[in-house]
């Protein structure tokens, strides 16, 4: 996807038209609405209060992990959205739309808040990140790739935050 926004290739192109035609197919408030589970002020909170809960459950580590997974984000998203310098489906004066923050933000951190909660959660959260994205490309934020590339880093930066090797301790109460 990255290659494709780089040299403005075929993908990039039907992408950008399949976006002109799904910008503003819902009332804005609605798609503003949806937008905005990917700000930090929404997100964040949620994935502080479970990484909280975690602590007081005695699950410091994994607490910890989740913040450095929300951490990556911003250290991995800004670099990639200064090298591609995608213009915005509604600004092409703009630079900055690939990846989407919002969408790695809201994937991040609500998907984190469910593996420290409890794993029943995890719909939940692939619902909450799914209508994030969609109200990203429905408001014109952004390009369906820009989401479609912000789910694939935060599934990297999730599985690398959480593939970390268990101790012995953990194991034990699992298998058991």
């Amino acid at each position: 996807m990255t290659w494709q926004v780089l040299v403005h290739g075929p993908l990039a192109r039907l992408d950008e038209r399949v976006s002109r035609s799904l910008v503003d197919a819902v009332p804005r408030p609605l798609s503003e609405l949806a937008s905005d589970l990917g700000n930090l002020t929404v997100a964040l909170p949620v994935l502080v209060c479970a990484m909280a809960y975690a602590v007081w459950r005695g699950r410091r580590r994994d607490a910890l992990f989740a913040g450095l997974a929300m951490a990556a984000v911003p250290l991995l998203v800004v670099p990639l959205k200064e090298w591609t310098a995608r213009p915005g489906p509604l600004e092409p004066w703009a630079e900055g739309y690939f990846p989407s923050g919002h969408t790695a933000t809201a994937m991040v951190a609500y998907f984190g808040a469910a593996f420290l909660v409890s794993r029943r959660l995890i719909p939940v959260a692939a619902a909450l990140t799914a209508v994030t994205g969609t109200g990203l490309v429905l408001r014109g934020y952004h390009w369906p790739l820009d989401v479609v590339a912000s789910g694939c880093l935060g599934f990297l930066i999730l599985g690398v935050s959480s593939g970390r090797p268990r101790s012995a301790r953990s194991t034990r109460r699992s298998s058991g």
